[in-house]
Formats: structure tokens, sequence, C-alpha cells
């Protein structure tokens, strides 16, 4: 912990906070000192348990992901109220456990956006590496009908699953298009120089572009 106090720089904790995530380490400094420790799940937990932001990104990154426990995911992940933490838990930890597919159904389905947003990031990788699991024409239907009017956090995750619909499977692209064009989440969203829009119809047009270049 004091190391991780010392390389708390104010300025990466001033950008990072207009994200929503309360802390200053620089990501690359994290990840060598994480390369340094190896992985050590009894430490990864008690790191965890201090509630301290960097503290649980670092955690994320020397824990055994195998090693946790369906509901001891679950509540961790309810625990994970800032933007990177719980993107580091989704994609570092939960997608490589053995109950990844149970907590997606559970999380898609939970009362709390942020939870949901999880079971729709897994969903979202379903799409491309397992696609046979999922109803895609059902998951547009919802997509079409409450993506509009859904919270942030969700709404990011709803948007990325249908460009990703749109990006893989050329028989549900022109609706995944179409969905995107009428609803027009994300369209004004500002994007740097050298970055593909989320705006879906953007997105998906991009990366099949990119796909068909190869």
């Amino acid at each position: 912990m004091a190391e991780l106090a010392a390389l708390d720089d104010p300025k990466a904790r001033a950008v990072n906070e207009k994200h929503g995530d309360d802390h200053g380490v620089n990501l690359s400094r994290l990840r060598a000192l994480a390369k340094r420790l190896k992985t050590q799940q009894e430490l990864s937990r008690r790191l965890w348990d201090t509630g301290d932001t960097a503290a649980r990104l670092l955690a994320l990154l020397i824990c055994r992901p195998k090693a946790f426990e369906r509901d001891e995911l679950d509540v961790m992940l309810r625990e994970a109220r800032t933007p990177k933490v719980h993107d580091w838990l989704v994609n570092y930890v939960v997608k490589k456990s053995p109950h990844s597919e149970e907590l997606r159904l559970a999380w898609f389905v939970d009362p709390d956006p942020v939870v949901a947003s999880a079971g729709w990031a897994l969903t979202t990788e379903r799409v491309a590496k397992k696609p046979e699991v999922l109803d895609l024409v059902g998951l547009l239907d919802v997509i079409e009908a409450e993506m509009k009017d859904a919270p942030v956090r969700l709404q990011w995750a709803m948007n990325h699953c249908l460009a990703q619909i749109g990006i893989e499977h050329t028989e549900h692209r022109t609706r995944a298009m179409d969905i995107g064009e009428r609803l027009e989440v994300l369209k004004d969203y500002p994007t740097s120089p050298g970055c593909t829009s989320p705006f879906a119809p953007v997105w998906i047009t991009e990366m099949v572009r990119r796909q068909n270049d190869k």
C-alpha cells in the first residue's frame, strides 16, 4: 500500500476522476509492479479487501481467476463501483472463470444497471466466440427497445453488443445498422483522431472494412 501511495500522481488522479476512477497511479507502473509480484492469490484478496481503487486494480492483475467461487465474484462485482475496477474484473477475471456463463445469465437480468452491464459485456464476448448459446434476434429486440433510455454504463454495454453483432454476423448486419441509425446512441460522442467512433453504424462499417482489407 505504501508503494502504491508513492506512485500516486495528482495529475493522473485528476484525469482519472473525470472518468469516475478515484486513483492516480499510472497503469504502466501498476502493471510493472504486478509483473514483479507475479501471481499471489492471498495477497490479491488482501489488496481487494482494502477497498482502495489502485490496490484493487493491482489485486486483479496478480490474482488467480479460476480460484474465485461464483458467489465471491458476484460480491466483488457489486463492490466494484469504479469503471476501471469493474472493467478489469469482468475482462481479466470473470471471463477466465469457470463460473462466467452462470454469472453472465444472472447479471444480464439484474435490476442494478451497473451489474447488468457486466452481463452484457460477457454476452458481447459470446457474440464473437460462442454465438450458438445466444438468441441474436432476441438480443437485437432488447437493444432496440431499451438501449435509447438505458443508464449510461448499461447503454455503452448494449451499444457494444449491437456493434459486435453487426460486425460478426452478416445476416444481422443490416438490422444492427438500422437500429443504430434510428436510436442515434453515441452518434455525437467526441472521438479522437485515429480512433473509431462508438456510434454503432460507423463502428460496424469501419471494423468490417478492416476485416475485408486483411
